[in-house]
């Protein structure tokens, strides 16, 4: 039976060039829609969705994704959306979040561009089809597609500026493997809470941690233009003391904020009961979230707050 895949391209290395300076630069033509699919039973629709580099990347375009995936999946068996890298692991987490119908949803891209030697977006390409026709990848949530390794969205993150085996799952290794003939699976999803939103907006910032921290940061903001906070803590979840003090004050003047560890593996939880430690900053009304890094903990806030989550509905969903 043949499967009927959506392709929606937005952008990215995987659609760019080199120039004759080495400089790699957006192409009008994206190279992926020349390529010849040699994959048995499977047909692909491909649209030019977006033509933009991922930095330039909005939530305002993650959700015109999640609409028009919404909108054709009764039309498809599955869908593979080309991406730039550096923010392809944030649009994966958004659709994650969302209402998507059961069908394989693959995000994948290029480290190289279409023309330089060694070029890696055709194989990726095709891989991320291979996935997105496989029934086995529907129960699996919203997966990242790259280098022969398929990663869950809320937990896979780009690890290396340069190399194609930049996507990787901190603590918790890839979702499955693509092999020459088969495809394998070590785990599915786990239930979360998910949701149709119709617009976002909203302002969440990011504020790291470092030694010696004090205040300054915190004083640029104006909490009459911000909708939420994201602290990227140390450790298990510590601040400098006097951090600790500013964020108890914008709490209690009404602005959720969230915390995760700034350290690659590992969880952010309460445990010590120092000044500034995380029991503390938890007494104090701030979220610590599991298992995310901060540019994902800022796509969740978003979301939360978007979807009309407030006080203690707001804290269980952010811890959750």
């Amino acid at each position: 039976m043949t499967k009927k895949i959506l392709v929606l391209h937005t952008g990215g290395t995987i659609s760019m060039q080199a120039d004759g300076s080495g400089a790699v630069v957006t192409n009008a033509d994206n190279p992926m829609n020349h390529v010849t699919v040699p994959l048995e039973g499977i047909e692909t629709e491909a649209v030019d969705f977006f033509n933009i580099p991922s930095p330039h990347i909005t939530p305002q375009h993650m959700l015109k994704l999640y609409q028009k995936i919404k909108a054709s999946a009764d039309q498809f068996d599955g869908v593979v959306i080309t991406h730039g890298t550096d923010t392809l692991e944030e649009t994966a987490y958004f659709l994650d979040t969302m209402q998507l119908p059961k069908i394989p949803v693959v995000l994948t891209g290029a480290m190289r561009s279409s023309n330089e030697l060694g070029s890696d977006g055709v194989y990726n390409y095709l891989t991320a089809l291979r996935v997105a026709s496989d029934e086995k990848a529907s129960d699996k949530g919203v997966l990242v597609v790259m280098n022969d390794e398929a990663h869950a969205a809320k937990y896979v993150t780009k690890t290396h500026t340069t190399n194609v085996s930049t996507f990787q799952t901190p603590t918790h290794g890839p979702l499955g493997l693509i092999m020459k003939q088969e495809i394998l699976y070590f785990k599915t999803a786990e239930p979360r809470v998910r949701f149709d939103l119709n617009s976002i907006s909203g302002l969440v910032p990011i504020i790291p941690t470092y030694a010696g921290m004090k205040t300054e940061l915190l004083d640029m903001l104006d909490l009459d233009k911000i909708d939420g906070l994201i602290i990227e803590a140390f450790g298990a979840g510590n601040l400098p003391k006097e951090v600790a003090g500013k964020l108890a004050d914008m709490i209690a003047d009404g602005l959720p904020v969230a915390l995760v560890s700034r350290c690659f593996n590992g969880i952010a939880e309460p445990v010590y009961a120092y000044e500034g430690g995380g029991v503390q900053l938890h007494q104090a009304g701030i979220f610590f979230v599991k298992e995310l890094n901060a540019q994902k903990a800022r796509i969740k806030l978003l979301i939360a707050l978007n979807a009309g989550l407030k006080d203690q509905e707001l804290r269980d969903y952010m811890e959750g």
